[in-house]
């Protein structure tokens, strides 16, 4: 993983620096493109000697819900002439974490064992935006392993309030 994050770095920053004035749009297409290439199937394609660059260009781009503009079209042709499709995703999220630093934000994710409705999620944000001093761009997974409560992961940082995590806790207290 850290080769695809050595790898990716300059891909992101470059981006980040060239595209500026839209950073949002930028952000959109490059992570369906993320998405997309995230495909294990179409990375072998692509990979096999006798796909051209504009043959994989094309694959790709048109499997795209939205269309590329100009500067996803060049970005994208540039990482398949590279051959780097591999690590877009990594490029994705590398320059998700450029436009956060940027706007002082973080990307939260919220596991729960059940839905959430969007007036807790609101209330639950709230919180979580004054435990973690930051502006956060909530997201919510579904994990029933956790019984109840919910487990929030803001870049390195874990609050576990799940069932699943107190009962751990109570079992390590008996044993110990």
């Amino acid at each position: 993983m850290a080769e695809l994050a050595t790898i990716a770095r300059p891909y992101a920053e470059a981006l980040f620096k060239a595209q500026a004035s839209d950073l949002a749009g930028t952000a959109a297409w490059l992570e369906e493109l993320a998405v997309v290439a995230d495909n294990a199937q179409l990375q072998q394609f692509v990979d096999s000697p006798k796909v051209s660059d504009e043959q994989a260009f094309e694959l790709i781009s048109g499997v795209l819900r939205s269309a590329l503009p100009e500067a996803g079209k060049n970005f994208l042709r540039l990482v398949i002439e590279n051959r780097r499709l591999s690590a877009l995703p990594v490029v994705a999220q590398q320059y998700r974490a450029l436009m956060n630093a940027q706007g002082g934000t973080a990307d939260a994710v919220v596991y729960s064992a059940f839905p959430i409705e969007a007036s807790a999620l609101a209330d639950l944000s709230t919180t979580l935006e004054k435990r973690f001093a930051r502006k956060l761009n909530v997201s919510v997974e579904l994990d029933a392993s956790l019984i109840g409560g919910v487990r929030v992961v803001v870049g390195d940082e874990v609050l576990d309030t799940s069932v699943k995590a107190r009962l751990e806790q109570m079992k390590s207290a008996l044993t110990a």
